[in-house]
């Protein structure tokens, strides 16, 4: 588990360059900015010397209480960054991901993400995604608060849901 060291503490580690600062923002999201900006946002967190992303273009870490996954797209160069909100052991009945969308649609705070429902491993994120290189201090807020909305959704919106579709 990852975890943050105060803006204070991160400032001086890299000014005396025992951390390194964030990449620099406003370039496209290549493979490798993408990469280089995860790493960079674990090591932040205590995550040792983590590569950021893999050859796939993936990468992940649990972040406080939250799970946070990476995805780089080739193809749109799109780093896809997303918090988990539940994790289904089967199909979900119908009506819940319809639910959940329809949260987001009444403006359930989402933490500046989308709800993101991945079929192949049957779970729920909040999900944002970034085609240019964000200032590392913004994508830490960002962050910041898609993995407190997940949080949220998990459990407080996760019960509306269910009491909505299923009238528990």
């Amino acid at each position: 588990m990852a975890f943050s060291l105060p803006p204070g503490i991160r400032w001086l580690l890299t000014t005396i360059g025992l951390a390194k600062p964030p990449p620099p923002a406003g370039g496209p999201m290549t493979r490798e900015a993408a990469r280089q900006l995860v790493a960079w946002y674990l090591q932040s967190r205590g995550a040792g010397l983590s590569e950021g992303l893999n050859a796939q273009g993936l990468g992940g870490a649990m972040v406080g209480g939250a799970q946070l996954y990476f995805e780089h797209h080739a193809d749109t160069q799109t780093l896809e960054c997303s918090a988990l909100v539940y994790r289904f052991r089967e199909d979900p009945k119908p009506g819940v991901i319809e639910g959940f969308r329809q949260e987001a649609a009444e403006g359930t705070d989402a933490g500046g993400g989308a709800v993101d429902f991945e079929e192949e491993n049957k779970s729920l994120f909040l999900s944002r995604d970034y085609t240019t290189m964000p200032a590392g201090s913004a994508f830490e807020k960002d962050l910041e608060r898609l993995m407190d909305a997940s949080q949220a959704w998990g459990t407080t919106v996760l019960d509306r849901v269910a009491t909505r579709v299923f009238g528990t």
